[in-house]
């Protein structure tokens, strides 16, 4: 069947699907390994009386909480009915939701969210309120302590977007999930701004400008797809390590093609992401915030079965500089993957910072601290390969000896300086150059000069930033043998309340 076909199909089948809790369980047993899921608190009903709610006593209260077991491991989730009130949050049905979350805490297991809800229940007032900082405040205390995962499968507003926010991945279906602080009425009542709900927060919006959606479907059958493929590369908690599945790709696959993989000239551009599918298994990269900050890609893959997580500059994109927002999306990955055990495998191909007031009025400074910060604050193995360019500031942040790289290898066209050949040039001989009776010639002398001593990994190698330099087809099974060797690492930190990362 093809692509077309058998999203038509798809279409046609949701369209079938009596909407209201149908649809809210429906959403579940997608999810849930065929007959696992046990629903809890299935009759818990509202407590409050005001308008009219006396006579709206449903078993439920538009949400349906429970567990069962995904890719035959325990997972928790709760799945938001919008026919019932709109699937409005009122204390009863923030209850369950809260229950859900601490059962899942104390199970150390996955939570999964399927929010479609219009917001707070006006009708209970301040219960309503006082419900969603019950359910941040549970978001905020099992960070970093189980997976927790948020899909918005149809409207998320108002303060209800802040518990999708503080989870670590958040997914959206186009033209069908909306996630906004105000609607598009306030927008045009306070601004004058006339806009709609897709282009205020639809999954588009939110997967290409804001980085607030990791994923973006066309349906929820693909989406529900894709968190089920997502929880296979993580823990049931910070207490274990990531599931093996062995993938019947050999480490020691021929990987030669990679000893052409690098243009001959440094300023040519090619796809970070072919690399990518060269040396880790084949099929396995799982790609996370894909269309936001394109110029760096991140996500998840399987190196010999195991789990790791990969960064990897994009030369494609913007020359692979680094910006504010590569730089945030790079750090918030590396620390999901701490927080989880996932080891993290970084290629390099960096020729700095990107240059102007728009980056640094958009606080370059602090976000590539965060980036800093974030490679310095993990525990996990980490290990870098230099494949091209690492220069200047952003040779230090990207995963480097300095900022606490386990292993960094680098390719014989790796080329680490404070800057490319031409700006040190400019800054070391210009009065040469300039009393040259043929300047053109003396620039080219001098920059042939400078890249034979600083832009190859002789020097770092002689100061032991770089452990060894590898031919590119090599790259696989150099990289599996160090993690293999690393994935039992133990690294302790200072004891503190807590770090305070850059914002």
């Amino acid at each position: 069947m093809s692509n077309e076909s058998a999203e038509a199909a798809s279409r046609k089948e949701n369209a079938e699907v009596p909407a209201g809790e149908k649809l809210a369980q429906r959403r579940l047993d997608l999810l849930f390994d065929e007959g696992t899921f046990e629903e809890i608190g299935a009759g818990v009903v509202n407590r409050s009386t005001d308008f009219g709610l006396d006579k709206k006593k449903i078993p439920g209260d538009g949400v349906i909480t429970g567990s069962g077991e995904v890719n035959g491991r325990v997972v928790f989730a709760y799945s938001q009915d919008r026919t019932v009130m709109g699937g409005s949050l009122g204390e009863a049905h923030a209850k369950k939701i809260a229950r859900i979350q601490d059962l899942a805490m104390r199970a150390k297991a996955p939570l999964v969210g399927i929010n479609d809800s219009g917001g707070a229940r006006i009708q209970e007032g301040i219960d309503s309120l006082g419900g969603y900082g019950e359910i941040f405040r549970r978001n905020v205390l099992s960070s970093g302590v189980c997976p927790q995962i948020s899909m918005v499968l149809g409207p998320c507003a108002g303060g209800a977007v802040y518990s999708p926010a503080l989870t670590d991945f958040v997914v959206m279906v186009r033209k069908q999930s909306y996630m906004f602080l105000t609607g598009p009425k306030v927008v045009k009542t306070v601004t004058f701004e006339d806009v709609d709900a897709e282009s205020l927060g639809g999954a588009d919006v939110h997967a290409r400008t804001s980085g607030v959606a990791h994923l973006v479907y066309k349906h929820d059958e693909e989406a529900i797809a894709g968190v089920r493929e997502l929880l296979r590369y993580l823990p049931q908690s910070y207490l274990e390590k990531a599931p093996f599945f062995e993938t019947g790709d050999p480490v020691d696959r021929d990987c030669s093609v990679l000893d052409s993989a690098m243009p001959t000239s440094s300023k040519q551009i090619y796809n970070v992401k072919n690399i990518v599918k060269t040396v880790f298994d084949l099929n396995s990269f799982f790609e996370i915030h894909k269309n936001w900050a394109k110029n760096v890609v991140v996500g998840f893959a399987r190196l010999g079965g195991y789990s790791v997580g990969v960064i990897a500059n994009q030369p494609e994109f913007m020359g692979g500089v680094l910006d504010f927002n590569a730089s945030r999306k790079a750090a918030r990955f590396i620390r999901t993957c701490n927080a989880f055990n996932i080891p993290i495998i970084s290629l390099i191909d960096v020729p700095g910072f990107l240059p102007g007031t728009g980056q640094e009025h958009n606080g370059v400074i602090t976000h590539g601290a965060k980036l800093m910060y974030a490679y310095c604050e993990a525990t996990v193995p980490k290990i870098a390969v230099i494949m091209r360019k690492a220069y200047g500031g952003a040779y230090i942040v990207m995963s480097s000896k300095h900022v606490g790289a386990d292993v960094n290898l680098a390719w014989p066209t790796a080329e680490v300086a404070v800057m490319g050949a031409a700006g040190a040039v400019e800054v070391l001989f210009r009065k040469q150059i300039e009393t040259a009776p043929d300047q053109d010639k003396a620039t080219e002398e001098k920059m042939e000069e400078y890249e034979s001593k600083f832009l190859n990994p002789a020097r770092a190698m002689e100061r032991g930033y770089v452990d060894a330099v590898i031919n590119p087809g090599e790259t696989r099974m150099k990289l599996f043998k160090h993690l293999k060797s690393h994935l039992n690492k133990v690294e302790s930190k200072p004891d503190r309340r807590n770090g305070n990362i850059p914002t």
